[in-house]
């Protein structure tokens, strides 16, 4: 069963490359930087043409939110920047509200067979929001998403690299048939304000999502398969800084019944990390319930990871709440193998 179940992603993943060559690169909208917001002509070429290029050279400054749904069939091909201006009063009152772990982001991108490549950047300019964000007046500022993918069948995202993430790099929402090959992500602080929750991926409510042969260097999950994540695969990625490759957390709202299933992790390495391979669960009262199954965490390197397996069923939970109220999440088919593990002290299970 494991075996078949990984081999429906591998197949989904070559389905939907093959859906999305149908959009070739062709003649289309070229855009430069106006001096101004240019956000509103990015959206208005894309809405246009079938192939929008924003050049080398060239830095488009992205100041207002961009929805980008409902698209069919288009082609951004990014050489140069986009650099997402950080007026922080502005995107905390305007950008898109995720309800999920209350959220917000940028940009919504989705619709049907869409490409994103080129070889260029998305940058994040993260190091104004680590700076407001850790003092004492703004510990719960909401910090943008750089991208979402949304209400989407058949996205590929390729070779594109993600810099300065004010939070979360990527969110798979509501999507089915999704991509992301050749990515580089790399978030960090030049402050004493550290960089955190700059997870690489998250995946939430979709279906059959490849992440694959990308080098991610960030403060969070590497990828992280969030409530209703299916039939994923992710593979040949190089994680440093990473809080592991995650599966959830789940079971954190109540009446909500999370799923977790068909998962292969494979060919990872791991380096200066705080987890490897992850499982993490919320128990306590007032929480939710769900399941995880069947998750293969396969090929594992890693190289000074403080915790290389956690099984975490008291995510976020003292031992007395945990003990007198258990996980109501349950796993099943949990496979760890072909991992090698340098400089650690413990494997944490619990």
């Amino acid at each position: 069963m494991l075996l078949s179940s990984a081999t429906r992603v591998v197949l989904g993943a070559l389905g939907i490359l093959s859906a999305i060559n149908t959009v070739t690169a062709q003649a289309g909208c070229t855009l430069r930087a106006s001096g101004g917001d240019d956000a509103p002509a990015l959206l208005k070429a894309v809405k246009s043409c079938a192939t929008t290029t924003i050049p080398t050279g060239t830095t488009l400054n992205i100041a207002t939110r961009m929805n980008m749904t409902g698209l069919t069939n288009k082609r951004i091909q990014l050489e140069g920047t986009l650099r997402f201006n950080p007026d922080l009063p502005y995107w905390t009152g305007n950008g898109f509200f995720i309800p999920f772990q209350t959220q917000i982001t940028f940009w919504l991108l989705g619709g049907r067979n869409i490409v994103l490549t080129g070889g260029g950047t998305l940058d994040g300019a993260g190091q104004a929001w680590h700076s407001q964000s850790r003092s004492a007046s703004n510990s719960t500022l909401l910090r943008p998403i750089i991208l979402t993918i949304f209400q989407a069948d058949n996205v590929l995202v390729d070779n594109i690299k993600y810099l300065n993430g004010p939070e979360w790099h990527n969110l798979v929402n509501e999507a089915n048939g999704v991509v992301f090959n050749n990515i580089k992500i790399n978030a960090g602080s030049t402050s004493s304000h550290t960089a955190k929750n700059t997870d690489g991926w998250n995946i939430y409510r979709s279906d059959n999502v490849t992440i694959q042969n990308s080098v991610i260097v960030n403060g969070d999950d590497c990828v992280a398969f969030k409530p209703n994540a299916t039939n994923v695969l992710v593979e040949n990625l190089d994680c440093t800084g990473s809080h592991g490759i995650s599966v959830g957390s789940l079971g954190q709202f109540p009446g909500m019944f999370d799923i977790v299933e068909n998962v292969l992790a494979k060919n990872i390495r791991m380096g200066n990390a705080q987890n490897g391979a992850r499982i993490k669960a919320w128990a306590g009262p007032n929480v939710g319930s769900g399941i995880v199954k069947n998750i293969t965490f396969d090929g594992f390197v890693e190289s000074k990871v403080d915790n290389p397996v956690v099984i975490d069923q008291c995510y976020m939970t003292n031992a007395t709440a945990c003990a007198q109220f258990p996980s109501n999440t349950f796993l099943q088919d949990i496979v760890f193998r072909k991992s090698y593990i340098w400089n650690v002290d413990w494997i944490s299970s619990r």
